[in-house]
């Protein structure tokens, strides 16, 4: 149910969800040129394409038509970096997913009048998500050292918090409103009675198993 690393977290069958882009075909493919980066900074976008490399989230891949650079986003530990894909081209070329999101306000307000709460989050939650295989090449980015694809849904893409939203609400279509809240992999189970709570993490807990969803220990 917890995964301590990438290796821990099998996916979600891709027969029950994988994410699609639905470009649209009359947008042209753009092929950003490779930016150059300073030899510190590579060295960091490399160890961290190594890891998602190992992780089996990305793959090498040529002959594209949609490729993207890499950005260095700071993150708030000085010093650290978040390496992203600037899929800014990309998403232009695909509508907006009209899904809509829980209101945070209607969640916050559910949670009143019950006597435990437990919060969790999922593990690399996005990453659990596979890419529909049609759509996995226009992912692609280019570094130095090559270009690749996203076998998993990436962060960065527009549409990828209603893609998961959807999945988590097929999940939990009994629970939500009842004994769970969730936004998008943030999930609360609630018991309005303590003697009840148990109960409700375990009923939680088994849905978790039966669709190989991973949660984060250190929530």
């Amino acid at each position: 149910m917890f995964a301590w690393s990438p290796s821990d977290m099998p996916g979600i069958d891709p027969n029950i969800i994988c994410h699609r882009l639905h470009v649209n075909p009359a947008c042209k493919p753009v092929a950003q040129k490779r930016r150059n980066f300073a030899p510190e900074r590579v060295a960091i976008i490399e160890a961290e394409i190594h890891k998602l490399l190992a992780a089996g989230f990305i793959e090498e891949v040529s002959y594209l038509e949609w490729l993207a650079n890499v950005v260095l986003v700071a993150k708030q530990e000085k010093g650290k970096w978040r390496v992203c894909v600037d899929y800014t081209d990309l998403n232009k070329a695909f509508p907006k997913d009209n899904f809509l999101l829980p209101r945070i306000d209607q969640l916050v307000d559910s949670t009143s009048g019950n006597q435990l709460l437990s919060f969790m989050d999922a593990y690399s939650s996005y990453n659990q998500i596979m890419m529909h295989g049609d759509d996995k090449a226009k992912t692609s980015f280019i570094i130095e050292r090559g270009t690749y694809c996203y076998k998993v849904m990436p962060f960065g893409l527009k549409n990828a918090g209603t893609t998961y939203q959807r999945l988590v609400n097929k999940i939990f279509k009994e629970q939500i409103g009842k004994i769970m809240e969730v936004y998008v992999d943030d999930m609360l189970v609630k018991a309005p009675k303590r003697a009840d709570h148990i109960g409700n993490l375990a009923e939680s807990f088994s849905l978790l198993r039966q669709y190989r969803m991973k949660l984060n220990p250190n929530t």
